[in-house]
């Protein structure tokens, strides 16, 4: 049997390209390279048929280290909570109040981006304390 080596993460979205750019700034990713042949994305873009225009969009890690994040254009919009979502681990190793300014400063950060705060959830006898969060279109993720 063999072993998974990669993962990518999906997203559906109505905005790749958008959604994209969100998270590369999020997680100081990278968008590649446009298709040989093209000096831009949108050049690229401009060369399909129309309702192929902006139909994906990707980012990756320019370390390589974590997963590469694709986005595809999906005509529904989201109407539920994700069933999947992304821990963004800003305070990995912090507790208490350290770990609360880290949180507000990256959530602030976020915000700017257009980001929406969501519930602060305070540390428990379990779990440290983690800041919910939605991205550009409404995703689901927690800053922890």
């Amino acid at each position: 049997m063999a072993s998974v080596k990669q993962v990518q993460i999906t997203f559906d979205c109505a905005d790749p390209e958008r959604v994209a750019r969100f998270w590369c700034e999020v997680l100081g990713y990278v968008a590649p390279s446009p298709p040989e042949g093209f000096a831009t994305w949108d050049d690229f873009n401009r060369s399909l048929a129309p309702e192929d225009r902006g139909a994906w969009f990707a980012c990756g890690d320019p370390t390589g280290a974590g997963p590469r994040l694709y986005f595809q254009r999906v005509p529904e919009g989201k109407v539920v909570k994700n069933r999947v979502h992304l821990d963004v681990r800003v305070g990995t190793g912090l507790v208490g109040e350290e770990r609360l300014a880290v949180l507000e400063a990256e959530c602030a950060r976020l915000v700017a981006l257009g980001a929406v705060r969501g519930k602060l959830l305070l540390a428990d006898e379990e779990n440290e304390s983690c800041l919910l969060m939605q991205d550009v279109e409404g995703n689901e993720f927690c800053l922890d």
